[in-house]
């Protein structure tokens, strides 16, 4: 059913998952909208996010959040109007950027991790993505953490996701060598021809450390890393001395049961990391960076309105189709930033 103005449809946790998330693992329900008090506003949320960090969220081990609760709301950030204030600043009618939302038709905020957006915006969806969390996490993580200096190499995987696509278009800018790591000759070659990556090389090619290899003839000095598993097998050989390894994400263990098969590597990382120099800096994106969410907006809204940054979207319509797309988010499916349509 679409969105109405008296019923707030909600997807909750109904149980944990083992291993990759089923549908068994998510619960439509309907409950009434709620009524702002003292302090309070209510958000009718027009588009969604969904992102990896999420799996995470689902499990109750120990992490940088706390698990969303059996029951609970699905959390998210959200594009969301102001339907009814009783919040000093906001009005009726107010666009905003919330990104302590959840999986659902109304959200009552105290005005917490909400930013407020032009009104006007030709595409509110792009504040969930290059100009929202998955973009400032790329900005960030590479500008700070990866410090790059023109002509060095810049490694990112997951080239076609949300901070990827920022990583290496922003490396770009500052004059580095860009080289991408994606699903598929499709993905690859969008990263390429329309992206501006110098080379983008496909995940699931049995020769893909012999062809990062030799996309990157003089080393690797940045590589972000948002996937880990064998794209970080790959990388490890190539790594320079003093190399930066931001680290934001780690999606293809997020479904693990147990450790993978094989040797035990972490001796080789840790020797590696000694004898290279190397710095790996693990961040997340509010807890570290916060407080610079302003001066990314103003550095990276003119690149996209100028075309300097190019964004792709993969737009998926109701609500209720929310836990299929997740799903498919950590298969690796989407193209480009994952956003639910909820109402227009």
């Amino acid at each position: 059913m679409p969105q109405t103005a008296n019923v707030n449809r909600q997807i909750l946790l109904a149980s944990r998952p083992v291993g990759a998330p089923t549908a068994a693992n998510f619960q439509l329900v309907e409950t009434p909208v709620p009524t702002p008090g003292p302090g309070q506003m209510l958000l009718r949320n027009r588009w969604m996010s969904l992102d990896p960090y999420m799996r995470g969220r689902m499990s109750d081990a120990k992490s940088y959040a706390d698990p969303v609760p059996v029951g609970g709301v699905m959390t998210c950030g959200t594009v969301s109007e102001v339907i009814a204030s009783e919040l000093d600043g906001y009005k009726a009618g107010d666009l905003v950027m919330c990104f302590a939302s959840g999986w659902q038709d109304y959200t009552l905020s105290d005005g917490s991790m909400v930013f407020r957006l032009d009104p006007n915006m030709a595409e509110p969806s792009l504040a969930l993505g290059v100009l929202g969390m998955p973009g400032f996490t790329g900005y960030m993580g590479l500008t700070d953490i990866g410090q790059p200096k023109p002509g060095e190499t810049v490694v990112v995987g997951a080239a076609t996701g949300p901070v990827g696509t920022v990583v290496g278009q922003v490396a770009k800018l500052m004059g580095c060598r860009a080289v991408g790591v994606a699903g598929g000759a499709e993905k690859c070659e969008y990263a390429v021809k329309e992206l501006g990556f110098d080379a983008c090389i496909d995940h699931k090619d049995p020769a893909l450390t012999e062809k990062l290899a030799a996309a990157c003839p003089d080393g690797i000095d940045v590589y972000f890393e948002n996937v880990g598993g064998k794209v970080f097998d790959a990388v490890m050989p190539l790594l320079n001395a003093h190399a930066r390894i931001p680290l934001c994400g780690l999606i293809a263990q997020y479904n693990m049961t147990s450790l993978p098969d094989g040797p035990d590597r972490m001796p080789q990382l840790m020797r590696l990391m000694l004898s290279q120099r190397i710095r790996m800096q693990g961040f997340i994106i509010f807890d570290n960076y916060g407080h610079c969410y302003p001066d990314f907006l103003k550095a990276m809204t003119p690149w996209v309105a100028e075309g300097k940054v190019r964004v792709k979207e993969d737009r998926v319509e109701g609500l209720e189709n929310a836990p299929e797309a997740f799903m498919g988010l950590l298969e690796g499916k989407n193209f480009g930033k994952l956003v639910v349509k909820i109402a227009d």
